[in-house]
């Protein structure tokens, strides 16, 4: 009996190691929604498949019907790598034991992408100002609230920029995938929607058509490429092999099919990747901060030590990240 029963132990700490082995070797990558699951499934499983082969891990897709999904499943160790806008990347990096390793970069060679915003292409709307008359009788379509160009730089340079709080500005405020928002405005669902360049792009390519129905009335400074994240607790072996799968995928150094590599990196609007940080986030930190010091400053419920103590606060880390983004900047 006691033999058996030692036997049992041994084979059941076989068992559990293999399985951490397992677990260790399998890579679920998340996926933000910014498009259908169909469409973002074409689009990057060629990618997914070749990082497979090449890292001799198990990379999976994992989708979610939002932002906070893909960062929640970071944070619960449910996804371990994954495609993020800059703001989502924040939240991931600050919440969920993120880190900004590489960086995408666009086809066309442009160091980042644009927020803008857009209407109907017969709309009688020109600019940005007759956007913001605030009269109620439009309905607007902003991005995923953890969306850098959907949500974040709207919300920073159009509404906080203007002291307008767009619920009270309109009749319906939605938020939405940046398909689903520039869908909306094709068929004239919503007045005015925020999207970005490389969404743009891809409903031109996707769907011709609804492309032609719209019209951009607005764009933003420049927003920095989107990041690859990580979870920081990877193993060092791990991390080596996927970073050098990114890093010389689609390039010279590349052991594939280079023309073919560039092929699917095109089919996500994108030339090969490059190294890159957390500190390519220090422009939305001051951006997050400058929103929310705008916003604090026409809160009506603080009193005024209370505001003027929130936003002390708000412009000190402000300035700390400026410093940061200096520094960065000059070296």
């Amino acid at each position: 009996m006691n033999a058996l029963l030692k036997s049992m132990a041994a084979m059941s700490v076989v068992f559990t190691m293999s399985s951490a082995a397992f677990a260790a070797d399998t890579i679920n990558f998340g996926i933000i929604s910014t498009e259908s699951q169909q469409n973002l499934k074409t689009s990057w499983q060629p990618l997914l498949d070749a990082m497979k082969e090449k890292t001799g891990l198990d990379v999976k897709p994992f989708f979610a019907s939002d932002y906070a999904g893909i960062i929640e499943g970071m944070r619960f160790n449910k996804v371990q790598m994954a495609w993020y806008g800059n703001k989502s990347a924040m939240e991931a990096v600050d919440r969920a034991d993120g880190e900004v390793f590489v960086q995408s970069v666009a086809a066309t060679g442009e160091p980042g992408y644009w927020s803008v915003v857009i209407v109907p292409k017969d709309s009688p709307i020109q600019n940005i100002d007759q956007v913001l008359k605030c009269d109620q009788s439009m309905n607007f379509g902003l991005g995923d609230p953890n969306s850098t160009s959907g949500f974040l730089v709207p919300m920073t340079f159009v509404f906080s920029k203007n002291n307008i709080d767009p619920k009270k500005c309109f009749k319906n405020v939605t938020n939405a995938n940046h398909e689903t928002n520039a869908m909306a405005v094709a068929n004239k669902q919503v007045d005015a929607a925020a999207n970005n360049t490389e969404s743009m792009a891809l409903i031109k390519q996707n769907n011709p058509k609804a492309f032609d129905n719209i019209r951009e009335i607005w764009r933003s400074p420049l927003i920095p490429a989107d990041p690859i994240v990580w979870r920081k607790d990877l193993s060092e072996e791990n991390k080596t092999k996927i970073r050098d799968f990114f890093l010389t995928y689609g390039t010279d150094k590349s052991k594939g099919n280079v023309e073919e590599e560039k092929k699917i990196l095109a089919g996500l609007k994108w030339a090969p990747f490059r190294a890159s940080s957390d500190a390519q986030l220090l422009p939305i930190r001051v951006m997050e901060l400058t929103k929310s010091i705008s916003q604090t400053q026409g809160d009506a419920k603080l009193d005024a030590s209370a505001k003027e103590a929130k936003i002390k606060d708000l412009t000190a880390q402000k300035t700390k990240f400026e410093a940061e983004l200096a520094k960065v900047s000059t070296n």
